[in-house]
């Protein structure tokens, strides 16, 4: 049986015993059936991971001992960030998911124009919220022992204005450039991904302006999700750890 990796959100130390988080001891208690002096790793996202054994457990509880630390390094030389414009019912989770698998740092949902989801504040965070978790159990299955950051929604000219030194790419169905036209090295990259019926004219244009390269994956075109994660791994095989 594979060992159990479960995410912990506070930092670990060896030599401690800890609870686990409801969330966890539910799956480790009750979906696993575990039971005391069974092992398990935990990450804290610190990029180690955590040797523990099981030595309690209740209905409701699961306390474990904390025996080693290791670094265990997984994260790609490339750092990724993806503007993704929300997507209907379970695009945008499965979008998420697939992208923290591919090793991408920092994911922030977007409005745009031509956004399909509509939701208020209170549903949106609850959105948020469950985009949370969904990255957390991708990293439990994936291997990557650092989480990266769901960021609160925004409108996409915010996200398009900020500049922190990054390439921005903007995929276009007409542009000229490829990822593998783009000049080696890149560090990092903001990648925007468009909503299922495009962006405006008027947002390619506002994209120009703060500096985004449109580049092109291919003479088909991609439904959203699609797109994300056909750019993402090109980006990575070229910039980043996939060969």
């Amino acid at each position: 049986m594979r060992i159990p990796r479960i995410y912990h959100p506070e930092r670990l130390s060896t030599g401690t015993e800890i609870y686990l988080s409801d969330d966890a001891a539910n799956h480790i208690g009750r979906v696993l059936r575990m039971s005391h002096g069974q092992a398990l790793q935990l990450f804290d996202g610190s990029n180690q991971v955590f040797d523990a054994t099981i030595t309690e457990t209740s209905k409701k509880t699961v306390k474990v001992a904390i025996l080693d630390a290791t670094l265990s390094d997984h994260e790609s030389p490339l750092n990724l960030h993806l503007g993704q414009v929300m997507s209907r019912g379970e695009k945008m989770e499965f979008t998420i998911q697939k992208s923290v698998e591919l090793g991408v740092n920092t994911i922030t949902p977007l409005l745009s124009e031509r956004c399909g989801v509509k939701l208020d504040a209170e549903r949106l965070e609850k959105k948020l919220q469950q985009w949370k978790k969904i990255a957390i159990s991708a990293c439990e299955q994936c291997g990557r022992n650092q989480l990266p950051e769901i960021r609160p929604v925004m409108s996409l000219e915010t996200w398009c204005a900020e500049n922190d030194g990054s390439l921005k790419l903007n995929l276009h169905p007409r542009a000229k450039h490829s990822i593998n036209t783009l000049p080696l090295p890149v560090e990092k990259v903001r990648l925007l991904i468009g909503p299922e019926g495009g962006l405006s004219a008027e947002e390619i244009e506002m994209t120009a302006k703060y500096q985004f390269t449109d580049i092109l994956l291919g003479p088909r075109i991609l439904r959203t999700e699609t797109t994300a994660l056909t750019a993402i791994t090109a980006l990575q095989v070229r910039f980043g750890d996939l060969g």
